[in-house]
């Protein structure tokens, strides 16, 4: 019951502290003029702040020292050896993890500010998931992605004799343990391709107002309910505390919107994330089902791009591509406004993170499935919108 409360409390706790500090970026970026300008293949039709990110940072920054820290001191769990000191596993994740989402928070704060290419961003992006991996002289100390559970079999030998590798219950990229060795470079890959996708994919979402804190807000509440199913609770008090900061952004970041996060908090939502989901195994299925559209939606919309000519990190020219970019994009100019394709979003979103709370194993693939039926049905029907709409419009001219 105290692990509950704590839980509970971390996250009203940094849910308050987010609604808060947003104020207190908001007469920042007005002291010192810091808005988006209005561009005309954009959504926005006013100048807003895009330094929200700051605050859920901030918020969760604190709220995880005053109530998952003290956590982890009661319930260190699996320890490792670092300078011939016992340190909690979990510690010495989360301290590397502040120190790679501080450096993705800087850069794109600067970003946001005053702009900058493609390719530093992606070394700072680099440069953060290698410390996470936290490489040391003979194993990484970090998260490296490098296994994962085999759903179809639940037992890795019979009697004391090994299985071939397809039947044991983990499947692993060459390595069983987190050794710095050659046979790593696929597992390290990995572990880039996971973290800078994530990264990328939320940053993407954040198209329309409420949009990616929203949907984030969720997966965040989806892997506070697994963890706590997997008697994880100092994982669920650190997940519980970034759903609630991400929340707390939310009143600001509804529609019609006060304040936008930018890419410093898009990127700090999309490396948390990555980061939650292979803390304690278990969750990456979870995110793969609860993300699937929008991450099938961003491969889509880039072979688009390429197909085109374009750089696939480039932002699609609005209307011009209305009926070839982005799902929330299509629908908006299908008619539907910011809050009803958020609704939408939302909704698909809780009903696959229940989806997969509930199916396990091979009947996971289920799921996988009914996500890639549900972004057809979504194309369809931002296609049929936009049509009709445009009826409509040389009905009335």
């Amino acid at each position: 019951m105290a692990n509950h409360l704590t839980l509970l409390l971390g996250g009203v706790a940094a849910f308050i502290l987010t609604y808060v500090a947003t104020y207190a970026v908001l007469a920042l970026c007005r002291k010192m003029n810091w808005f988006e300008p209005v561009v005309a293949h954009k959504i926005h039709k006013k100048a807003l702040p895009r330094l929200g990110g700051l605050a859920i940072f901030a918020a969760f920054l604190l709220a995880s020292w005053l109530f998952y820290l003290p956590t982890l001191a009661v319930q260190p769990g699996a320890t490792e050896t670092i300078f011939g000191h016992p340190v909690s596993k979990e510690l010495v994740i989360y301290s590397l993890f502040l120190a790679a989402s501080l450096l993705i928070v800087l850069v794109h704060a600067y970003d946001d500010i005053k702009g900058m290419k493609p390719l530093p961003k992606m070394l700072a992006q680099t440069v953060a998931v290698l410390i996470l991996m936290g490489p040391g002289l003979h194993n990484f100390h970090g998260i490296l992605f490098f296994g994962f559970h085999n759903p179809f079999v639940h037992q890795s030998s019979v009697a004391g004799v090994p299985l071939p590798w397809y039947q044991q219950s983990e499947l692993t990229l060459f390595i069983r343990e987190p050794v710095v060795s050659w046979l790593a470079i696929p597992a390290i890959l990995f572990t880039w391709f996971w973290f800078v996708g994530m990264m990328n994919a939320v940053n993407f979402m954040d198209g329309l107002d409420g949009l990616a804190g929203g949907i984030v807000a969720i997966a965040g509440l989806f892997i506070t309910v697994i963890s706590l199913e997997l008697s994880q609770y100092t994982i669920a008090t650190l997940a519980a505390i970034f759903t609630g900061a991400v929340a707390g952004f939310l009143p600001h970041n509804w529609h019609p919107s006060r304040i936008i996060m930018g890419d410093s908090g898009s990127q700090f939502l999309g490396i948390t994330l990555a980061m939650l989901s292979i803390m304690g195994g278990a969750k990456f299925a979870l995110i793969l089902m609860i993300l699937g559209i929008p991450i099938l939606d961003i491969a889509w919309v880039a072979v688009n791009r390429l197909r085109r000519g374009q750089n696939p990190m480039q932002r699609d020219l609005l209307p011009q591509y209305a009926h070839k970019t982005h799902l929330h994009y299509r629908l908006a100019f299908g008619g539907l406004s910011a809050r009803q394709i958020c609704y939408v979003f939302y909704g698909i979103t809780a009903l696959f993170g229940l989806s997969a709370l509930f199916l396990t194993g091979i009947f996971k693939f289920l799921g996988f499935g009914l996500v890639g039926l549900s972004v057809c049905v979504l194309f369809w029907i931002s296609i049929y919108l936009q049509y009709k709409t445009e009826r409509t419009r040389q009905h009335q001219a």
